[in-house]
């Protein structure tokens, strides 16, 4: 775009007419018609041929560098070339400015490229880039270390690091000058700068620093108070631009000062003038409060990041017969936090209960509400409750939280033994359960009001599970958006799941983890409206062969008879060397289990990565390990266990208990 002379330039040869006077901007520079250069705003020379324009610009026109990105010029924001008394100069090139209409142009442009950032870093470029080379040929930014965050209140010392520096390449250059300063060399640090290389600087209470920082306003280098407080600053390796070539700004956010920035310009460049002064301060009050802004939502990020860690389980556990896969990913980064979770518990009996519900909204509110459907579905997971009872209680437990309080929930029980799976719904998308053969199939569960609705009955259905089959439960984010409905969506996720499993062929599942992130790779532009939750789980199920199940009735001779039992599959299993320990233990599990049971006792054993001792009976008091006196004769039942088990629990069922303990099997058993 090319700024045209106006009409009264055109037709008069006169003093070129000044735009308006801004009201509150800037002030103006007094009129001088033989004002020397760097003294006030610089005036436009008269048009007459005794003083070509050409010679009077040369006066003040940089010599040309490249910049690290492209400069925003002082005038004309849209490219072209910028007039100035009649002579066309190409953009990129440092020019002066020389009417306050330049100066709020680029006031504008700087403070929008500066709102632009959004986090620390991101500001503090733009400040830099925003005023090297239009404002200044060099720019140092200090901030306080370490940044306060909103209210709180800094403790000890006020320590200043060198966060960020700009400069035009070669910028400062002594070898000429326009005689209104002598030249000084100032010795800038590379724009990059490496951890190790960060420069501090304390700020001492009372000193010339400390004094500038407090004052807020920007100063200039021959001040006096500059005069001390840009040594302290910079360090009395570098040398301090005489006269008014350097600035010295503070950074002041809502409640302190949190930085300082430092402007400098090379010797063959107009000084800065008093509107100059202006204009650094509003560059630092611009920036101060943005770095506040960005300090405190990364604090914001942080506290949604460490809610939403310990909301969601931090590892997925390792039940036996069943491997299991996760993703989680927010609706936007504006928004990590939200409603939608998942959970894997193992349950008595090497089963799983496999959980993905979904709270209304993103917000905080909605997370901690997840949080305690969370807590709630793990506690009655660990009464052993079947999955339509834990649906009722977890709806009884949202209508406690409020009216308003409503989510839908899948919770699912695997048994690797009977590979068989049990699942109820509260208003959730139904799972895909990915056959070996690369079938993918939408499983028929009835669909159930959603938890909070209260007065509703859920319905549990029994569904095969063979070995080698991948069940797949999500959230609605997945398969919703504002571009399909719920439905069609799922028939995409169906044909995904089956196509991916046809590219492995039909006797090899996908492997899981790489499932989950091709099922991710489905969504498309729009298609992120909210959170998605995934939970894959890959059934390999328990062998028949590696299970040993037995009722014993609850007498005097069961714990003999439970130890003829546990040797012989020991050898059938060809795991002799672990008889004497599993003998001792089994003994003493099922003669406590005996000595209080009405109905006959189960004792069960499962030959997997280790072997596993299961003895239940109908007696819901859980046992406590206690410690036994030299004179007592019994009470060292768990203590054994305890001693040589690798693993050992109680869990109470709804009919009674289980105590189950582990042992490692030897190498090649």
């Amino acid at each position: 775009m090319t700024e045209y002379p106006t009409s009264h330039e055109g037709r008069h040869h006169g003093t070129a007419a000044r735009p308006a006077d801004p009201r509150g901007a800037f002030r103006r520079a007094p009129q001088a018609s033989a004002a020397p250069a760097g003294d006030g705003l610089p005036q436009q020379p008269r048009r007459t041929p005794a003083a070509p324009q050409a010679s009077a610009d040369a006066e003040h026109t940089q010599p040309h560098a490249p910049s690290p990105e492209p400069v925003r010029p002082t005038g004309p924001p849209d490219g072209g070339e910028r007039r100035t008394g009649g002579q066309a100069r190409p953009i990129g090139r440092p020019t002066p400015m020389r009417r306050d209409g330049d100066r709020l142009r680029f006031v504008g442009a700087a403070t929008r490229r500066i709102a632009r950032g959004i986090d620390l870093d991101e500001i503090v470029m733009g400040l830099c880039r925003a005023t090297v080379p239009t404002f200044s040929d060099a720019i140092l930014v200090y901030l306080r270390e370490p940044l306060p965050v909103g209210d709180e209140r800094p403790t000890g010392p006020m320590v200043l690091r060198l966060r960020r520096t700009d400069r035009i390449p070669d910028a400062i250059d002594d070898t000429e000058t326009d005689g209104t300063a002598p030249p000084a060399t100032v010795i800038v640090p590379p724009i990059e700068l490496a951890p190790d290389s960060l420069e501090l600087c304390e700020v001492r209470t009372g000193s010339a620093l400390a004094e500038v920082l407090r004052g807020v306003r920007p100063v200039f280098a021959d001040s006096p108070a500059a005069l001390s407080a840009l040594p302290e600053l910079l360090g009395s390796d570098r040398s301090v631009p005489l006269g008014r070539r350097a600035i010295l700004a503070p950074l002041r956010g809502r409640r302190r000062v949190i930085g300082a920035a430092v402007f400098l310009r090379q010797p063959n460049r107009t000084a800065f003038d008093g509107d100059d002064l202006l204009v650094a301060g509003q560059l630092a009050t611009h920036s101060a409060l943005g770095i506040d802004k960005a300090v405190l939502y990364g604090r914001e990020a942080y506290i949604a990041d460490e809610l939403q860690r310990t909301m969601l389980p931090e590892t997925l556990p390792r039940p036996t017969g069943v491997r299991l896969a996760s993703r989680y990913l927010p609706a936007a980064e504006t928004a990590r936090v939200g409603g939608d979770w998942y959970d894997a518990i193992p349950l008595p009996g090497s089963r799983v209960a496999l959980v993905v519900g979904d709270v209304m909204g993103h917000s905080m509110t909605s997370a901690a509400i997840m949080g305690q459907l969370r807590t709630t579905a793990q506690t009655l997971a660990g009464l052993d409750l079947p999955p339509q009872e834990v649906l009722h209680h977890l709806d009884e437990q949202a209508q406690r939280l409020g009216t308003d309080r409503m989510a839908t929930c899948m919770y699912a029980v695997y048994d690797p033994v009977s590979h068989r799976i049990t699942i109820a719904n509260a208003g959730h998308p139904p799972p895909i359960m990915l056959h070996l053969g690369g079938r993918a199939e939408v499983l028929r569960v009835p669909p159930g009001a959603p938890i909070g609705v209260g007065g509703v009955d859920f319905e549990a259905v029994e569904l095969d599970a063979p070995a080698g089959a991948t069940l797949l439960l999500y959230t609605d984010g997945l398969v919703e958006s504002r571009l399909r409905d719920v439905w069609t969506g799922i028939e995409q996720l169906r044909e995904r799941l089956a196509a991916t499993a046809q590219l492995t062929g039909h006797d090899h599942p996908p492997p899981l983890e790489a499932l989950c992130d091709d099922v991710l790779d489905m969504l498309g532009p729009g298609d992120r409206d909210d959170d998605i939750a995934l939970l894959a789980a890959r059934f390999d199920g328990i062998a028949p062969s590696d299970v040993a199940y037995w009722f014993l009735d609850p007498e005097d001779s069961a714990p003999g008879r439970a130890r003829r039992l546990a040797r012989s599959a020991l050898a059938r299993w060809d795991l002799e060397e672990m008889t004497d320990s599993v003998e001792l233990l089994v003994s003493e599990v099922v003669t406590n289990a005996v000595r209080y049971a009405s109905r006959p006792v189960t004792l069960r054993l499962l030959r997997t990565d280790v072997l596993r001792c299961e003895v239940g009976d109908d007696v819901p008091q859980l046992p406590r390990q206690r410690q036994a006196r030299a004179t007592d004769e019994g009470g060292r039942g768990l203590f054994l266990v305890n001693r040589l088990a690798r693993r050992w629990g109680a869990t109470r069922l709804s009919t009674g208990k289980v105590v189950w303990f582990e042992l490692v099997k030897p190498s090649g058993g």
